[in-house]
């Protein structure tokens, strides 16, 4: 069942302490100034590991608390405000358009940068602020001891050089993904929803709508976060600066929009700032370009106020068109922003796995695989209040891989389709993909963290299913559903159920066919006078027949394998099998050979880990998505394949752990009760 969710971002939720050993800031605080020592972070300590883990550090860098930089530091001075920041040597504008953005909505801002804390009242050198992360809300502890170089702060820091909210928001942040390394590229947005756990949108300026104006208007009156970049062609234009004073593959943030009125008409302005605190465009509409002579002088001071070389500035909204290319909104709620009734959200919240060799099935160009990635049925039943569609906002985020860059891992590339659900099935199969298309789907697949798109759909059922681009990749995801009216969501492929056929009666030695009359005289010549063959003989037998099929490919059963096959055919408990049992024991291995044969559609002598859900079906045995890549892990080769050998152990074992716990199951509800003693008994048996 997905996990029903509000919006994240309500006081309301308490947020999660991440220090390793579980102590809270106060717990850590009061400790701290009970012994009379300034706390030092031991999760992220004052070490180059903090700082980079690819390279070494490249100057002589010292640890400094800010009492050692200045005489009277202050957390906030005044209020934290826009152009308090400026950006330091490391890549992170992102962060800090992000950071610019949530000083406009104070609110926000409290949550992210908890007040009780400063550098006079119960200081002891350490802070603490809020983040949202996959629908949870941590507070982040750090000590103050900041890298600097000959006294001044190198990284983030406030143009104030007494101020020190926005140095240590930017080691909180560093700690939360590993390092200050990890924060070298990324989106506005994801900063942004970090900091509110709002959803995101992006416009790409060239093919926006024509009411763009009016969606990022009402975006900011609603207290939404806006940030907008220029595209970059090569690496080499990275952060260089154009003629007109702009900065490509830059991030800037959205701080104001206005109308004005200049020489008789209206005239649309948007007010844009750069983290770097200077840089600023020189085009119409700059800080002291001729246009503003032509605008009343109480709207042209309310709109500039104090207007400086402090990297803010005013464009035309169409030269801010032409010259930018990305807008990204991040909506404290996804209400519309295209008409002016502000709507409740409903919420459907679900995490997932992308794991090889089982739900890592890539997108639609992968048939084959496609149909095994997690799928999520989605009940649309009633209309908006004025249409006769439904508003969806999905949202896909890929989790923890800026944290896991130091792995060599990276951003995957993302995205999802939507289709009409089909009756009752607990999993799509591939046939149903093969023939049916989406009626929805992500714009593009890409290597953001998160992609989000907004659809307006009948009510109806739907199968949204996720994917990264390519096949075998693995990632952990969240998934997040927002609707109008309320819908209901599930995650398929979740039942786990057995339906195994009672074996059959055994036929009397007259009655035997041929095959069986052969199988009872190769029998007769392993076993002894107790006419049962034991484990050893057993394997000696099988691999003697299967060895003889060509289409088979396997290096012989093992001895294991074996067992499993005495414990789950031996009904009289003799540790042995003797012929009746072995005789049932050969009509399943005929149907499982069967079955293999059937998905081995290259005749390689392997079945594809990925087809393993629907031989298990067709063997009467039904697994949900954790079980599947469980299996998948353990039967699996490199190349998602299980040999008929891992094949047989995982079927026999299966039918093992099915009919024992049937046994125990007396009243069918789908749970046991048992002891230690029978549950070794049972483990020990499979």
């Amino acid at each position: 069942m997905p996990l029903q969710s509000t919006l994240s971002g309500r006081r309301s939720i308490k947020a999660e302490n991440t220090q390793y050993d579980g102590r809270s800031f106060e717990e850590l605080r009061h400790e701290c100034l009970q012994n009379g020592v300034l706390f030092e972070d031991p999760d992220f300590p004052a070490a180059d590991s903090s700082l980079y883990y690819s390279q070494s550090v490249p100057v002589n860098i010292e640890w400094k608390r800010p009492k050692e930089l200045c005489d009277n530091p202050k957390f906030i001075v005044g209020n934290a405000d826009r152009t308090d920041i400026c950006q330091g040597q490391l890549g992170d504008c992102w962060l800090l358009a992000a950071i610019a953005s949530l000083t406009l909505k104070k609110d926000a801002m409290a949550r992210v940068i908890p007040h009780d804390q400063d550098f006079d009242h119960r200081y002891a050198g350490i802070f603490h602020f809020q983040f949202w992360q996959h629908n949870k809300w941590l507070d982040v502890v750090v000590d103050d001891r900041l890298p600097s170089v000959r006294n001044q702060l190198i990284l983030l820091h406030s143009a104030s050089n007494n101020e020190f909210w926005s140095a240590l928001l930017e080691k909180a942040y560093a700690k939360m993904h590993g390092s200050y390394e990890a924060l070298k590229g990324g989106t506005t947005m994801e900063a942004m929803e970090d900091f509110t756990g709002g959803v995101g949108e992006m416009y790409e300026t060239k093919k926006a709508p024509r009411n763009l104006f009016s969606i990022m208007k009402k975006a900011l009156d609603r207290g939404s976060m806006m940030g907008c970049s220029i595209d970059i062609t090569s690496s080499a234009e990275s952060e260089a600066k154009t003629a007109s004073g702009l900065v490509k593959g830059h991030a800037y943030s959205i701080t104001g929009l206005e109308e004005v009125n200049f020489r008789g008409q209206k005239v649309q302005l948007i007010r844009i700032r750069n983290p770097w605190g200077q840089v600023e465009w020189n085009g119409p509409w700059s800080d002291k370009s001729r246009e503003w002579n032509y605008v009343d002088s109480a709207e042209k001071n309310r709109i500039l106020q104090n207007s400086a070389e402090d990297g803010e500035f005013w464009m035309e909204f169409e030269d801010f068109k032409r010259n930018y290319d990305k807008v990204e909104i991040c909506n404290m709620t996804p209400d519309s922003l295209t008409d002016d009734t502000k709507r409740h959200w409903e919420v459907s919240l679900f995490e997932g796995n992308w794991i090889r060799g089982s739900t890592a099935g890539g997108c639609r160009n992968y048939i084959d695989t496609f149909w095994t990635n997690p799928q999520f049925k989605l009940l649309l039943e009633d209309a908006d209040d004025d249409d006769d569609v439904c508003s969806v906002v999905i949202a896909l985020m890929q989790k923890n891989r800026r944290k896991l860059r130091k792995e060599g891992l990276d951003l995957e590339t993302i995205g999802f389709a939507v289709y009409e659900a089909p009756e009752d099935d607990d999993q799509a199969g591939k046939d149903f993909f093969r023939y049916h298309a989406s009626k929805a789907r992500s714009r593009t697949y890409i290597n953001l963290r998160e992609v989000s798109e907004r659809f307006t759909l009948p009510p109806g059922k739907y199968l949204l299913v996720p994917t990264t681009f390519q096949p075998h990749h693995e990632a952990d995801f969240l998934v997040r559903i927002f609707s109008e009216k309320k819908a209901s969501a599930l995650e398929m492929g979740n039942n786990i159920d057995a339906d195994l056929p009672d074996p059959p009666m055994p036929t009397q030695p007259e009655e035997e066919t041929d095959e069986e009359k052969g199988l009872r005289r190769l029998f007769n010549q392993l076993s002894g006078e107790d006419k049962a063959i034991s484990v050893r003989e057993l394997q000696q037998m099988l691999n003697g027949v299967l060895s003889r099929r060509r289409e088979i490919k396997f290096d012989g059963l093992s001895l294991s394998t074996c067992h499993s096959i005495i414990n789950l055919m031996d009904v009289d408990n003799t540790g042995k099998l003797e012929f009746q049992e072995f005789k049932v024991f050969w009509e399943k291995m005929k149907k499982w050979i069967m079955l293999f044969l059937s998905f081995d559609t290259d005749r390689s002598g392997k079945m594809s880990s990925y087809e393993l859900r629907i031989a298990l079906k067709a063997a009467g045995m039904h697994l949900n998505n954790k079980l599947l890549q469980l299996v998948g892990l353990r039967f699996a080769d490199d190349s998602y394949d299980i040999d008929f050998d891992d094949y047989l152990t995982c079927i026999v074992r299966l039918e093992n752990m099915f009919r024992a716990f049937q046994a125990l199951d007396k009243f069918k509800r789908g749970r046991v009760k048992m002891n230690i003693m029978q549950f070794l008994m049972l483990s020990m048996n499979v």
